[in-house]
């Protein structure tokens, strides 16, 4: 009976301990994509001051600033969704990429102090995007490897927790990038 009971206790603070773990790395997996997040949000933040002053030089590239600008707003539209987020970053970022490689064309602009402080700030903010992607995959293979395996994946399956995929990269950022074709835009 008192064998019974201690193996009872014993079984219960393992499912406790089991519980309160995967409650900690879905909260970890949250936690990292708030820090992309707040990531992002600076970068986005360092859009109009970008589009200012990039403005006033690239005239002939109303096309690629209209677009980032519509791709700002729409990454502040409320209530979107951390998916739709990361695919307008993404989108951005493409956009963004083509409006360095076209500051080649204007010396004036590459001079200018203001947009090398903001190039510098883009470039730092991609590194900490970056960093902020490799601690929320980081999680996330821990969350994943702690509902697959046992006896984590029966208290995973009572809770209905599911996978979450990692974030990697599109076809298009893997591919390497190639000067002739960048410069022939």
């Amino acid at each position: 009976m008192i064998i019974g009971a201690v193996i009872l206790v014993v079984l219960a603070l393992m499912a406790i301990s089991f519980y309160n773990s995967l409650i900690a790395k879905k909260n970890q997996v949250n936690n990292a994509f708030s820090a992309i997040d707040v990531m992002l949000k600076k970068r986005f933040d360092l859009l109009p001051n970008l589009i200012e002053t990039v403005k006033q030089y690239m005239q002939h590239e109303e096309r690629v600033l209209t677009k980032v600008v519509e791709l700002r707003s729409r990454a502040f539209t409320p209530n979107i969704s951390n998916e739709e987020k990361l695919d307008i970053d993404r989108q951005l970022s493409s956009a963004v990429r083509g409006l360095m490689v076209n500051v080649e064309s204007y010396p004036d602009l590459k001079a200018n102090q203001s947009f090398l402080n903001l190039q510098s700030t883009w470039t730092e903010s991609e590194e900490q995007i970056a960093a902020s992607r490799r601690a929320y995959n980081a999680s996330v293979t821990d969350y994943n490897n702690a509902i697959m395996m046992f006896p984590g994946s029966i208290i995973a399956g009572m809770l209905n927790y599911q996978q979450i995929a990692v974030l990697a990269n599109t076809e298009e950022e893997r591919k390497n990038i190639s000067a002739k074709e960048l410069f022939n835009n």
